[in-house]
Formats: C-alpha cells, structure tokens, sequence
C-alpha cells in the first residue's frame, strides 16, 4: 500500500493522514466510535474523491465513507481499512432562487444548511440535530422536524452527483440515472460517495418548539392521546415523545412531548398545540417562537469507554395501542433504556412505497430504545431489553438505519423488504458489482 500511496501523493487535492501524524487521532475515529485505519483520505475536489475510491479498490481493503460520522454502527471509520472524508466538501449553494435549489456538499452537516438558508426564509426538511451530515440522514431517510408537512429529507432530492465504485461521475436524478435515483434514496452508501445533492428547499418562518411535560404515572394514557392526536392533527404539527430519560430520573421521569408547529401564527399554533396540553397534568411547559435554525441540538460525542446501543422500528395503526402499552410498562421497570417515539405519517405516507428505497411510508410512529452506559453495563441489561424486544416483535415491523447500532443480516432485511432489496441489488449489481461499498448495512450484488 505504501507505494500505491506514494503515486496517490503526487496530484492529490487534500490531506492523506496516517496512523502517527498530529491529526490522525481525531481523523480517525468517527463521532460515536473509536477506529484505527490504515489511512484518512480527506479530498478536496471531486477528483480527489475519483482518486481515493480508485486507491481504495485497488489496496482491496475495507473502506469507509463519512460525512458527518453520526453512524451508532461506526460506519465513518474502521480498523485497518481506508478512509474517505468529505469534510472539505461542504459548501452549500442556492442555484436556482426562482426553484429553491440549493445544492450541498456531501461533506455538509445539517447545521450548516440550516444557517446557509435562513437569511433566505428557507429550509429543508432534515434531522434534528446540526452536526449530522446531509449525507448519510439523506440517503437512509431523514425523520426531523419538518417531517409530517415536508416528508423526509430524501422526500426534497432532486438530483445526486455520485462517484462509483470505478471512480467514474454520475448524475442521478429522476431522468438520468433514474435506477441509481430511486436506489440512493434510501439505500444507503451502497452504490457509491455522494459528492453533492441537490435539494428543493421551501420557504420557512420562525416555528413554535418546546416541550410539554406530564407525570410518569400519566405515561399509558399520555402515550395513546397523543398517538391518537397525531393520527388527524394538521400536517403543521410533527411531535415526538421520550419516557425514561435518565437525565430527568430514569423511570420516573415526566413523559415529555416535544412538538413543533410549522409556522409563526401564536393563535394557530395554539389551537394546533392545545389538545397535546390537555392530554394529562402539565408539569412544565416552554413552547415558544424559536428561529428553525435554533430547535437543531448538537449532537453529543460518547466519552471514552461508553457504549451506545440503539435500536429501532416502526407502528403501523392496527398495533400502536399495544405498542405504547408495551412501552409505557417498559419506560417504568428499574432497567428501562431511554424510549423514544416519532410521528410520522402526514406527506411521508403521501408517497407511494416503492417511490423510493424507504420502505416504511404507511407507519405511523417510529420508536427507538437507547441504552448508554459503560460496556459492562450495557452488556448485562441486553437479556431483559431482548425479551422487551421479543414483546413487542410482533406487533412492530423493519428498523429504521439511521437508528441501529448493529448491521447483520436481520437489521438488513428489517430495513428493507425483500422487494425492496431484490430491487437494490439488481442497481448494486449494475454500479457496484465487486461491493465496495460494503461498510453499511450492506446489499450485496
């Protein structure tokens, strides 16, 4: 390999960072997980980008790609592997003003767009965290804030430029490339490195964001009138609930119902948010006018040594009653891992399911399990979070990947249906038959 780096040096635009140098600790580990690669190849250009995957193919080792490096799995890095960061690539451009084009490097975090548009009243619907990357929410979902009126973040794609596993540069979108289109909008990094996207943004005002608290004894009904709620809620509403948070008291921690109202009407937004208020006795309640910029949290880095393990699915209708049941017993017991439950449902359901390689459009609710803590810990809570998981196994169904800290072959087949994957593979096939691109939660060719 040491040679192959010496001809990658002479016409390379970016860094090449090895094991040893003064930036390698931090370029090597990706947000959440700790890696020791081979090398961190940080491009500069997209023929950087072209240089690096044909490097990559021809060491014959593993190889990562990281845009933000939020991956729970610790997909940005590896152990003695390659890999490409696209840090340097994250400009954020506004192409076409009449249209709302903006188009986003694949190095680009959430914040960044976030701040990039807003002096435009603009705004694209993402995730809810700044340091995330466009990149991977993008191309395995992206439920945020904006959800329920927007739809996903991969709901406002309109074209990708993607490297392959050749080191050739495509465009996707609906008429060119179109197999590539459908497949990078959800899929994954499957079938190459997204050097940039292009998205239609949509004009934003300031929105009304907080929290709404209720006793932890209140969780069952609390849980099933908000479920119920959000089923015919106008779309402006995308709420999320959380039991069990261990930074307000572990089990006995008030149920807090996060919501977001699109729009900056006090009284509309009052009349949208009220019946939330009235599902239980408030214990705190601070919705207020928030700029869009400014709900977006920053993500937290583990301290060494901690252990994140996430894992999650989706509720159709027929089962979120005894779901919610499920979980609010779950969020009382003495070991109960942090629950969290997203609305879905709204223009996310308005697509039809094979529109796209995101499978789950007809759920109603996403839920995700947390559990953090140091290794050991986390090891001797996993029997009884399995037999929470056993429960509610048949009354739940797929995973959502932005959310799982494990990629085998179950978490595979949960996130896509075998339609689904039948249909990615014979893409993978045509753009990546040798499967490069394999560190994800992987469709084989």
């Amino acid at each position: 390999m040491e040679s192959a780096l010496q001809t990658l040096r002479r016409d390379f635009a970016g860094d090449i960072i090895e094991p040893g140098e003064g930036e390698y600790e931090t370029a090597s580990r990706s947000v959440l997980v700790v890696g020791s690669p081979a090398c961190v190849l940080r491009p500069a250009t997209v023929a950087g980008v072209r240089a690096a995957v044909r490097f990559a193919a021809g060491t014959g080792l593993t190889l990562s790609v990281r845009g933000g490096g939020h991956s729970f799995t610790g997909f940005g890095t590896n152990d003695g592997g390659i890999v490409i960061d696209l840090g340097f690539l994250d400009d954020v451009e506004i192409v076409d003003v009449g249209r709302h084009l903006v188009r986003i490097g694949g190095g680009a975090t959430w914040g960044q767009v976030a701040t990039a548009l807003a002096p435009h009243r603009l705004a694209i619907s993402s995730g809810d965290t700044t340091s995330v990357g466009v990149g991977g929410l993008t191309l395995s979902g992206g439920i945020g804030w904006k959800v329920r009126k927007y739809g996903l973040a991969l709901d406002s794609l309109v074209a990708a430029e993607v490297v392959t596993a050749d080191g050739e540069v495509v465009r996707a979108s609906a008429e060119e490339n179109p197999d590539l289109f459908w497949a990078i909008r959800g899929g994954g990094g499957n079938f190459g490195v997204v050097t940039a996207f292009e998205f239609v943004a949509h004009p934003t005002t300031d929105v009304f964001f907080g929290r709404i608290t209720f006793p932890a004894s209140e969780a069952s009904a609390v849980l099933e009138g908000w479920a119920d709620y959000l089923r015919t809620a106008p779309e402006e509403l995308t709420s999320t609930a959380q039991v069990a948070n261990p930074f307000s008291g572990g089990p006995a921690a008030p149920v807090e119902i996060r919501v977001a109202f699109d729009g900056d009407d006090p009284v509309r937004a009052a009349e949208v948010v009220d019946p939330i208020r009235r599902l239980g006795t408030v214990l705190e309640d601070d919705v207020a006018r928030t700029p869009y910029t400014d709900i977006l949290e920053e993500g937290a880095i583990a301290p060494p040594g901690i252990q994140i393990l996430t894992r999650s699915a989706f509720v159709y209708r027929d089962s979120v009653p005894e779901v919610l049941r499920l979980l609010a017993e779950m969020g009382s017991s003495e070991r109960s891992p942090v629950i969290a439950v997203r609305s879905v449902g709204g223009a996310v359901s308005r697509v039809p399911d094979d529109a796209t390689a995101y499978a789950h459009r007809g759920a109603e609710l996403m839920f995700l399990t947390t559990t953090v803590g140091p290794q050991p810990v986390v090891e001797a809570g996993r029997p009884a979070l399995d037999a929470i998981w056993g429960r509610l196994a048949p009354h739940v169904r797929g995973a959502y990947a932005n959310f799982l800290a494990s990629a085998d072959e179950d978490d595979v087949a949960a996130i896509y249906p075998t339609r689904t994957y039948q249909r990615l593979a014979a893409v993978k096939r045509r753009y990546d038959a040798g499967n490069l691109f394999a560190h994800n939660h992987n469709v084989r060719p």
